[in-house]
C-alpha cells in the first residue's frame, strides 16, 4: 500500500488571508473545509492548505518553503509585482546579488522563491516548481519510500522527489539541518491509498517513521527520521 501526499499544511494566524495571498499567487480557488482554507493543485501541482493557529513563530519558517518558475524575466518581475501588491515582502536571507531567484515572504513572514527563468532542474514542473525542505538524505530516501516517489536527485547529501505524473518537486538540502525546537508550522498530511489507516502507519514505522499521538478526529500524528511531524488520515 503506497501514501499520497494530499496536502501540505501552513499554519497561519489568519488563515483566510494567507489563502487567499496564495490563491492569487498561483490561479486557485480556495476551498473551504474542516482542516482550513485549502487551495486543491491539479496536474501534479501539490495542494495547500492554510490551518488557523496561535502558536508564536520562533525564528524564520525554512524547514520548508516554496518555489516558484519563470517563462522569462518579464514573467519573473510580473509575478514579484503581484506578491508585492497582494501583501509580500522582501526579504534578506544572505542571498548575493549575482543570484538570479528572488526571496520574499508572504503575509505571515513564510519564506518563498521566485526563481529565475532558464532553470534546469525545475523545467516542466508548472508554476509551483518545487518545495524546498531542510533535512538529511535518509529523510529524502524515506519520503521517496512512503510515497512512492522516485529519486530523481541523489547528489552530495541533497536528495528531491516527484511524482511519477510529474509536478512539484519535493526537495532537501542535505545537513547540517537546524535544530527542531518547537512543531514544525508547515506539515504533511497523507492517506492511504487502499483505505487502510493502521495497516498504513505500521508501513511507515517499518520504513523509519515515529508513532507520536492520536488525535481527537483519529488522525494518527508521526514523525519521520528528521523529527517532522505529519498526519496519516483515516477514512
Amino acid at each position: 500500500m503506497i501514501s499520497r501526499l494530499l496536502t501540505v499544511n501552513f499554519d497561519a494566524h489568519n488563515a483566510a488571508r494567507l489563502a487567499q495571498f496564495w490563491a492569487g499567487m498561483l490561479g486557485r480557488q480556495v476551498v473551504e473545509d474542516a482542516g482550513g482554507a485549502l487551495l486543491p493543485g491539479e496536474d501534479g501541482q501539490l495542494s495547500l492548505r492554510f490551518v488557523p493557529s496561535r502558536a508564536e513563530r520562533v525564528g524564520p519558517n525554512r524547514r520548508m518553503h516554496l518555489h516558484l518558475t519563470s517563462a522569462s524575466h518579464d514573467d519573473q518581475q510580473h509575478t514579484v509585482a503581484t506578491a508585492l501588491r497582494l501583501g509580500a515582502s522582501h526579504l534578506d536571507v544572505g542571498q548575493r546579488p549575482e543570484e538570479g531567484h528572488v526571496v520574499l515572504a508572504d503575509p505571515e513572514g513564510n519564506e518563498f522563491c521566485v526563481i529565475e527563468p532558464g532553470n534546469a532542474f525545475l523545467a516542466g514542473c508548472g508554476l509551483l516548481g518545487e518545495l524546498a525542505c531542510d533535512g538529511t538524505r535518509e529523510v529524502g530516501l524515506f519520503w521517496s519510500e512512503a510515497l512512492g516517489w522516485p529519486l530523481v536527485w541523489d547528489q552530495d547529501q541533497e536528495t528531491a522527489i516527484q511524482s511519477p505524473h510529474g509536478g512539484t518537486k519535493v526537495a532537501w538540502g542535505g545537513p547540517p539541518v537546524a535544530e527542531k525546537e518547537v512543531r514544525n508550522p508547515q506539515r504533511f498530511d497523507l492517506a492511504p491509498a487502499g483505505g487502510d489507516q493502521q495497516a498504513e502507519v505500521d508501513r511507515l514505522v517499518s520504513l523509519g517513521a515515529t508513532r507520536l499521538k492520536v488525535g481527537a478526529d483519529g488522525t494518527v500524528v508521526l514523525a519521520d527520521p528528521d523529527g517532522n511531524e505529519f498526519c496519516v488520515k483515516g477514512n
